[in-house]
């Protein structure tokens, strides 16, 4: 993320917290050297880039989670508790399940997004994604889809030996909410397009796109806090 303004300044993350256990979903540059004041008690990656990684350059004192192909992009970094995570094999951090899914982004930091569940509801994470290699497994029966900001309506999609690389449209995104019977959708890690325009604007646009698809869509700015959805029936 290059552009910034007082509502999107730092590279997007997600903290997810139940009981004492805060758990940081990516970490990129910008968090390095405030990291310590989020107190993560632990840290999922999606992938390996640096605007969601490189905030462990310096090394940290939790465990990380991510796949063996982020932790080889990262492989520099001094993490000392790395577990391995294998995509389609749930596992739990502080009560909190997670399953990450192969999703289309890049080729040389192949990314996943994350199934996160707590007390029957459970949202999908993807804040870089092209496409979902299994959209009806990942989002099925999810509460809130959390995806890829980037970019509005132009896609920036575009196939590299016989991959999908860049960003799905945030309409393109409403449509896999629609199919799957996702309800509600947050966008995250925004583009220029969207960082630099009137924000009040941008949201009643998103909100009319999400409308149209049968999807409470909504921006996710710095500080933005949800309570744990309810799950959807």
């Amino acid at each position: 993320m290059k552009a910034r303004s007082r509502r999107h300044r730092r590279h997007s993350a997600l903290l997810v917290r139940r009981g004492r256990a805060r758990i940081m979903i990516d970490c990129g540059t910008d968090w390095l050297k405030v990291r310590a004041g989020v107190a993560p008690t632990a840290i999922v990656l999606t992938h390996a880039h640096n605007d969601h990684a490189a905030g462990l350059a310096s090394g940290t004192s939790c465990p990380v989670y991510a796949t063996e192909e982020t932790f080889d992009g990262i492989a520099r970094f001094p993490i000392e508790d790395r577990r391995v995570v294998e995509p389609r094999a749930p596992f739990h951090v502080g009560g909190v399940s997670f399953e990450a899914f192969k999703v289309e982004h890049s080729l040389r930091a192949p990314a996943v997004g994350y199934r996160i569940g707590s007390g029957g509801a459970s949202v999908f994470y993807v804040p870089d994604v092209a496409a979902i290699r299994e959209p009806r497994a990942a989002l099925h029966g999810v509460s809130l889809y959390i995806g890829d900001g980037a970019t509005v309506v132009r896609s920036m999609v575009r196939e590299r030996d016989h991959a999908l690389i860049g960003h799905a449209p945030i309409t393109a995104q409403l449509g896999w909410c629609e199919k799957e019977g996702v309800d509600q959708a947050i966008f995250t890690h925004c583009g220029s397009g969207i960082v630099t325009s009137d924000a009040r604007k941008v949201a009643a646009r998103i909100a009319a796109l999400g409308a149209a698809r049968g999807v409470a869509a909504s921006i996710a700015y710095d500080g933005l806090t949800l309570s744990f959805p309810r799950r959807s029936k």
